[in-house]
């Protein structure tokens, strides 16, 4: 078995899907970076919920969006680097009207907790957000054109989050605490 240390960035470099050795302090190596630790969050989140196979399709295909951001965008086809489904997408806007009908509507901003699992929730839903700012600046800054479904599979896992962090409270009869402006 081969050992997990390499030594190869002992100097500061990684290695692409392709095979091209950057800076680890490169953007890109930044960006895949947060979508990595979005995943870990969402496993975070897996340990308190009871429904886990829709947070295992999204670790997975986030597993997908760094494999595709890890590697230049005219090289993405040549590697057959795993795509984010558009079925995803659908799904879990599918999860989010079904958890909204045992919701009340929302008039107001509600502040993030409740539950620990909602709270939970709460963080993958900032980090969703942060990712796809930076993965928007990174695409403006780099002109390198987006993984496909990029953009939206991160604004609609953000809004996923959202509801569910509700849905966990609502379930745990957790009340929601409203913003209040002073």
């Amino acid at each position: 078995m081969a050992k997990i240390y390499t030594k190869t960035g002992d100097k500061g470099e990684t290695s692409l899907v392709s095979g091209s050795r950057v800076s680890k302090a490169d953007q890109r190596i930044d960006l895949y970076g947060e979508v990595d630790e979005l995943n870990s969050f969402v496993g975070f989140l897996a340990t308190v919920v009871n429904e886990k196979a829709l947070l295992e399709k999204i670790q997975s295909t986030l597993f997908n969006l760094g494999s595709q951001l890890a590697c230049e965008a005219e090289k993405r086809e040549q590697f057959q680097l795993p795509k984010i489904p558009v079925e995803l997408v659908l799904q879990l806007e599918q999860a989010m009207d079904q958890m909204d009908q045992s919701l009340k509507p929302l008039k107001n901003f509600i502040l993030p907790g409740g539950s620990e699992a909602a709270a939970r929730a709460h963080l993958c839903r900032v980090i969703a957000r942060r990712v796809e700012r930076h993965l928007l600046n990174y695409h403006t800054l780099s002109n390198e054109a987006l993984p496909e479904n990029s953009v939206t599979f991160l604004n609609r896992l953000s809004d996923y989050f959202f509801v569910l962090s509700r849905y966990l409270n609502h379930q745990q009869g957790e009340p929601e605490v409203l913003w209040k402006p002073n």
